[in-house]
């Protein structure tokens, strides 16, 4: 059997899709009823439906009482499969709870919240969202980065064996690009207890998720934070640590080995003692000019870098951007400041 054209096709999906969507508006929770839920044969459920037509057509022609017979049993059971099907999954109700953020080429987390009121329990339900995902801000990059694959987490589609009462799930979404990202249509759909019919329905959220550039390495210790130390006050407080380089020492006797520095030892020059510094009590500036790329997505990956690592260290800083006033922009620290500016560069035009 030939295929019809994509031209054809094309044509003809978008208007079901636009069809689908009218009938189910964007709401953060859903309820399945009659306007929304959909039922017609499954692929062995067409099999089935010819089986019947092949029994009736035979009973008629051949005026055979037990073939026909057989195929109003066959009917029978053809109607029990369509009430118990469609009434399986109307009346469920679906709630988003929360989505995360992610980073571009990382799934972007939804957590939904289901809810059944029947007293039987619902089973074999399938949820997942479309595998068509289009970010609603599209940020391309301009370098190689760009082209890589799309993590496809298997945890994009989930198989419940039983609902009742309440529960919560958790599924992935692919992402690709920085930006805004509109979330897909979740379908849900099952074809218990025969697999005759196939059940399903659409729910579209209005909630979107944000996607922050993938961050990228640079040197950043030694070409940025090292040129920011000169605006230290003077007498700025310093704890010993293991992470920015301070000073080199005379080796006094008793200090750890592991803090010498054995290139000045090989090359004649004596003994000297590596000492490192946690600086303490001042703030960094993540500024979108200072980075060394020279594309906008690249700085933009930079700074997720940069607002992560500090975040980690909990080192206060403040980050600006391009399309920040000249006011001063907001200092904290920490990994809840940090998410906050990788909100930002997400948001970034």
């Amino acid at each position: 059997m030939k295929r019809l054209p994509r031209t054809l096709t094309q044509p003809m999906t978008a208007a079901m899709a636009r069809w689908f969507a009218k009938r189910a508006p964007k709401n953060d929770t859903a309820t399945l009823n009659l306007r929304n839920v959909y039922i017609f044969f499954s692929k062995e459920g067409a099999l089935f439906a010819l089986l019947l037509v092949i029994t009736f057509v035979a009973g008629i022609n051949y005026a055979n009482n037990l073939v026909l017979g057989l195929c109003f049993y066959l009917v029978s059971v053809w109607l029990i499969s369509f009430h118990i099907t469609f009434a399986h999954i109307s009346g469920l109700q679906i709630r988003l709870l929360d989505v995360t953020m992610a980073e571009a080429g990382a799934p972007v987390w939804v957590t939904l919240q289901l809810r059944s009121e029947s007293r039987q329990p619902r089973r074999q339900l399938i949820f997942s969202f479309d595998k068509t995902i289009k970010p609603k801000t599209a940020k391309h990059r301009n370098d190689k980065q760009n082209d890589r694959k799309v993590d496809n987490n298997p945890r994009s589609q989930i198989l419940l064996p039983r609902l009742q009462d309440e529960q919560i799930i958790r599924l992935a979404i692919p992402t690709s690009h920085r930006g805004e990202l509109e979330l897909p249509r979740l379908q849900i759909s099952t074809v218990y207890p025969l697999g005759i019919m196939r059940a399903w329905s659409y729910v579209y959220f209005a909630r979107t998720a944000w996607v922050y550039p993938q961050p990228e390495t640079f040197e950043w210790q030694a070409h940025y934070l090292v040129a920011h130390n000169d605006n230290l006050p003077t007498g700025g407080q310093y704890t010993q640590g293991q992470d920015d380089f301070e000073r080199l020492d005379n080796y006094i006797e008793g200090e750890s080995l592991a803090r010498v520095s054995w290139a000045h030892v090989a090359r004649g020059q004596g003994m000297f003692t590596k000492h490192f510094a946690d600086p303490i009590g001042y703030e960094q500036t993540l500024d979108y000019a200072d980075m060394p790329a020279t594309h906008h997505e690249q700085k933009l990956a930079q700074l997720a870098y940069g607002a992560l690592e500090l975040g980690q260290r909990g080192v206060p800083f403040q980050m600006q951007l391009p399309t920040d006033t000249h006011t001063a922009t907001t200092i904290g620290q920490g990994e809840s400041y940090a998410q906050a500016c990788l909100l930002r560069l997400a948001k970034a035009p």
